[in-house]
């Protein structure tokens, strides 16, 4: 199941998305061009990735934020930009260029140290923006509850786009998520507990911003929906599924 865009344009334009892309676009190939082989990818991922002992034993913290910008394949980094590309113009539009950053980079410090939490004698490298996203993705849950959400979803040679509330995609993606961390148990391959950390992080940091706009009287003026005109896409070549009212 993959977003692949959502029904909820942004007002202005999102410099701020931009700029983190191309900076983990940017950090991505050089580590690509120089840093690929031994030893300067070992000597990379030491300067650069999150080691969770090295913060609990030896207090260095330079990793919980460099580790947001490093990318462990070309699919990891892909998945990582499609998902603040859909759902971070939107947040940004809402607390502005400068506010999205500080949120941004909040959320992954927040999302590292719940990874962090979670397995603090790990000498394992944790490396992704993938908590600062999960960040952006709680908040984006926080402000747009019902915004449609189309995603693609593939079951062998069946592909299908259904739409669906965002509350519905987020919610089942963080249960994924809980289930994944309970039953990794400090050994998988991914920082299950930095995603559910930078989630639940990114609904705090977001909820001054939402309490600002009304709480619960912005949901009922917008029913959980953009507070604009929703997004009209052309007909894709895969088939769209309409839920049966």
């Amino acid at each position: 199941m993959f977003p692949i865009r959502d029904h909820n344009p942004s007002a202005s334009t999102p410099y701020a998305v931009y700029a983190i892309v191309l900076a983990n676009v940017a950090v991505f190939a050089w580590q690509w061009i120089f840093a690929s082989a031994e030893p300067a990818a070992s000597r990379f991922y030491y300067d650069w990735a999150l080691f969770p002992a090295a913060v609990t034993d030896g207090g260095e913290y330079r990793g919980l934020l460099t580790s947001m910008f490093v990318h462990a394949g070309l699919l990891h980094i892909s998945g990582n930009m499609l998902f603040l590309w859909i759902f971070g113009d939107n947040l940004e539009d809402q607390m502005g260029h400068l506010g999205f950053v500080a949120f941004y980079l909040a959320s992954g410090v927040l999302a590292g140290l719940a990874q962090v939490a979670a397995d603090p004698h790990s000498m394992v490298p944790t490396v992704g923006a993938s908590g600062a996203i999960a960040g952006v993705m709680g908040g984006y849950l926080l402000m747009f509850p019902r915004a449609r959400v189309d995603i693609l979803v593939i079951f062998i040679i069946f592909f299908k786009i259904f739409t669906i509330p965002a509350i519905v995609m987020l919610g089942v993606w963080l249960a994924f998520q809980i289930v994944g961390g309970i039953g990794s148990a400090g050994d998988g391959g991914v920082a299950y507990w930095a995603h559910v950390g930078g989630f639940s992080v990114g609904l705090i940091l977001t909820l001054p911003l939402w309490l600002r706009r009304g709480g619960r009287e912005f949901w009922r003026l917008t029913a959980g929906k953009p507070p604009h005109g929703e997004a009209v896409y052309t007909p894709s070549i895969i088939p769209l599924v309409r839920r049966r009212k």
